[in-house]
């Protein structure tokens, strides 16, 4: 027992992001899936409407328990804040040329190529996270 202590310890940002990121990425899929499906949207645009959403959701949560990041001030605060959502856009772009390649180009289902493409979309976005926004953590 006292191994799996040690090694949740070690590990805990990437065990707590793989839980958080898997939520970001359930409330980005179904959000995709209720403006493009249920509601008509165009995909291209449910798609920017699924990441506002979801990215606002994995700010706080990759803040305040991933990577457990503490703010000297609201200077720093916004330094987080801006960092985090400029890799976000930088993911969101790769994230609409993937969904344009598979539904335009490939004739896939959006919902399927939405699903695959969130994959990518994650690691991208830990590395981002781990490397550049949290620093300090």
């Amino acid at each position: 027992m006292e191994k799996i202590k040690i090694l949740f310890r070690t590990y805990y940002s990437l065990i707590s992001y793989l839980f958080f990121g898997g939520l970001t990425t359930l409330i980005n899929i179904v959000t995709f899936v209720i403006f493009q499906s249920f509601l008509g949207v165009n995909y291209q645009f449910a798609n920017v409407i699924a990441w506002f959403i979801s990215v606002i959701f994995a700010f706080v949560t990759n803040k305040l328990w991933v990577f457990e990041s503490k703010t000297a001030g609201f200077p720093e605060l916004l330094r987080e804040v801006f960092s985090f959502f400029g890799f976000r856009i930088l993911s969101l772009v790769i994230d609409q040329l993937i969904m344009t390649f598979g539904v335009s180009v490939l004739h896939m289902d959006a919902a399927f190529v939405k699903l695959v493409d969130q994959v990518f979309i994650v690691l991208i976005n830990y590395v981002f996270s781990k490397l550049f926004i949290f620093k300090n953590s």
